[in-house]
């Protein structure tokens, strides 16, 4: 039992790292909560600044996989089965997703959780992470609209990597990815609505 509880702390810890307000905040002098859609996530941070959004992109993404590569040390120390040890990563990647989009140090008001949960499903489902990578870029490019192709792909998740891991994964595992990918889809709620309403703003190529 404590294992898991010390790994959903730790997870839960790591993920609430609020890279993009730290990054503007330290280069910039500005809270990025106050600019664009008021968001924390990579997106808010390029629309601003390009460099700084790229950098908050890695390292989201790079406390959810640090999070989940410090479950499976953990596990293959103390637990028997290849059961157990899935278990704890997917506990990992939940609580990172949930540390990212409810960080207690900004009162549990956070990104959006995508770049943090791509990192944290990679270890644990690589092919299914790059199926879904490859459905929101087709989105993305046929739509222009960066939260549609995270809505469904993050929609897609669960049934890729029950198609493609099946075998490997119990119910409680799958469940634990389902609850990270709802909590992502959750957490676009007003871009659902201004989706519906058509006032969603479109992904555009800047030139020069």
């Amino acid at each position: 039992m404590w294992p898991f509880i010390g790994t959903a702390v730790i997870s839960y810890l790591l993920g609430s790292i609020p890279f993009g307000y730290l990054l503007v905040r330290v280069f910039r002098g500005h809270d990025i909560r106050l600019s664009g859609s008021g968001n924390i996530g990579a997106t808010n941070v390029a629309r601003s600044y390009r460099g700084l959004g790229l950098m908050t992109l890695l390292l989201d993404g790079g406390k959810g996989l640090l999070a989940v590569s410090l479950a499976a040390l953990i596990s293959r120390r103390q637990l028997e089965s290849d059961p157990q040890i899935y278990s704890m990563m997917c506990l990992a990647a939940l609580f990172a997703v949930l540390g990212h989009i409810f960080p207690v140090w900004l009162k549990f008001r956070g990104g959006k959780g995508v770049a943090t949960a791509v990192g944290s499903l990679v270890l644990l489902a690589p092919e299914a992470v790059l199926a879904a990578l490859i459905i929101f870029l087709l989105v993305v490019l046929s739509s222009r609209y960066i939260s549609l192709g995270s809505v469904v792909a993050s929609a897609l998740f669960p049934l890729l990597a029950w198609l493609l891991y099946r075998t490997r994964f119990t119910p409680g595992t799958l469940v634990m990815m389902s609850l990270a990918s709802l909590l992502v889809i959750l957490r676009h709620h007003q871009n659902l609505g201004r989706l519906v309403a058509g006032t969603e703003p479109r992904f555009q190529l800047r030139r020069g």
